[in-house]
């Protein structure tokens, strides 16, 4: 275990939504709260120790340890990652973005250049609540789009979308400690056991939540999402950098995984 003296020296930052919470619940010390593209620039500048954010930071930059065995990843439906639409997927030009969003968007962007599509994407916050056109919504926004008038429009869940094209998982956040960061191993030994107690008492989890209903919670922490980082989901992380590539949305690389 880390002692907490070392604990509380680390500047630590995780994505502010739900599906964080069984990730960072009971921490014990303060955190740095945040959007992922925010929380991404502020690691990338050192501000940041280690951090909770999209996977995409990770294939843009590898130059982090990435924790073993923890992510926020989804094997099908995820529910709160989808672009929200009120005509054919064909008959699209533009889809307004989430500007919190990196790895969303850019999964959106190669979910649609596989289906030969290139709408205009704009990152446009007053468009994201229009009740017309097309959004691509994330995280607690997403949920809240879908529980309060999701019922107006189509779905086009991304999560759903990459497991039938791929037949893989999808990672959508990682925990990355910077390089000179010391002792990686022993802050992601705790950051898994963290994880682990909180999905043994999971329902310790979903009692502290204020915004969603319990009933919610248990669907979303149980059939929606999946908080591993095993070798399917390794498989699936490389195979959107493979994407990416093929795309141009990244260079070609093949940089393999610092583990801790």
């Amino acid at each position: 275990m880390i002692d907490r003296r070392d604990a509380a020296a680390l500047r630590i930052g995780c994505v502010k939504y739900l599906n964080a919470r069984p990730l960072i619940h009971g921490w014990g010390e303060p955190v740095v709260f945040g959007h992922p593209s925010v929380l991404c620039d502020r690691l990338a500048a050192g501000e940041l120790d280690i951090a909770l954010v999209s996977s995409f930071e990770f294939l843009r930059q590898p130059i982090y340890t990435v924790v073993d065995h923890v992510a926020v990843a989804a094997d099908g439906p995820v529910y709160s990652v989808f672009v929200a639409h009120d005509r054919p997927l064909e008959q699209i030009e533009e889809i307004a973005v989430d500007p919190a969003s990196r790895t969303s968007v850019n999964l959106l962007r190669c979910l649609l250049a596989e289906r030969g599509l290139r709408p205009c994407l704009i990152t446009d916050n007053a468009a994201l609540s229009n009740t017309a056109g097309a959004r691509l919504l994330i995280g607690d926004r997403a949920i809240r789009f879908r529980q309060d008038r999701g019922g107006g429009c189509e779905i086009w869940d991304l999560a759903a979308a990459w497991k039938e094209l791929t037949g893989l998982p999808f990672v959508f956040a990682l925990w990355l400690i910077r390089p000179e960061v010391e002792n990686p191993a022993r802050i992601a030994q705790e950051l898994r056991c963290l994880r682990d107690e909180n999905l043994r008492a999971l329902e310790s989890v979903i009692e502290g939540e204020r915004e969603f209903a319990r009933e919610f919670c248990s669907f979303y922490f149980r059939e929606c999402l999946r908080f591993s980082f095993g070798a399917t989901e390794k498989a699936g992380l490389f195979h959107f950098r493979a994407l990416c590539h093929k795309h141009e949305i990244l260079p070609p690389a093949d940089t393999p995984l610092r583990i801790a």
